[in-house]
């Protein structure tokens, strides 16, 4: 009988569903984006550094969260004297602003379709966005880790955070104003 009722003491302290807490990969995780040139060709480019967490946690998704931060001064484009041009006050002006962030309100979940709804935050304007994330996966790595990934595309409109250098209504089109962001994430659970 005492058995019994520690065994039951012990299985009511343990919840019966726990939030998981991710930490994202910088080294794993990709953010890249594209937009028009001269109303002719796209251009693509990438930053290097992206951190956050993520937690999930499915029995209740009110407890479900993404916080993710992107250093703007390391945007990669491939061609040096463009990204110092990205990084100045033209555009990123990564020295005032130097991170671009995105941190959830709320999660809703469609088989492995999270859509989540935040606050996006970029060139020092904080607007709210919805987005889409699909599980991309989850497994054990070689060093007892635990991953899981999510993936997503949206757009959005760079004058919408005051970034208005060279937009087409400005005579000089040469950046679209329409931004594809493509985020995928790749998490390391948190023991």
């Amino acid at each position: 009988m005492r058995f019994l009722a520690f065994a039951l003491g012990v299985l009511g302290s343990v919840p019966a569903f726990a939030a998981d807490t991710y930490d994202v990969d910088p080294v794993h995780s990709t953010v890249l984006f594209s937009a028009q040139h001269f109303n002719a060709g796209l251009f693509f480019g990438r930053f290097d550094n992206t951190t956050g967490s993520i937690v999930v946690d499915d029995a209740n998704l009110a407890n479900s969260k993404i916080s993710v931060t992107v250093d703007a001064a390391s945007i990669s484009t491939w061609n040096q004297k463009r990204d110092d041009h990205l990084k100045g006050a033209d555009f990123f002006n990564a020295t005032q602003f130097p991170k671009i962030t995105f941190v959830s309100k709320s999660v809703t979940k469609s088989g492995d379709k999270y859509t989540v709804a935040g606050d996006f935050t970029l060139h020092g304007v904080t607007k709210p966005v919805t987005v889409e994330f699909t599980k991309t996966g989850e497994g054990d790595d070689p060093w007892g880790g635990h991953r899981m990934g999510w993936y997503s595309e949206f757009h959005i409109k760079r004058s919408d955070y005051g970034m208005s250098f060279m937009l087409p209504a400005s005579g000089a089109a040469g950046v679209g104003d329409d931004v594809k962001l493509i985020v995928s994430l790749e998490g390391v659970k948190k023991k």
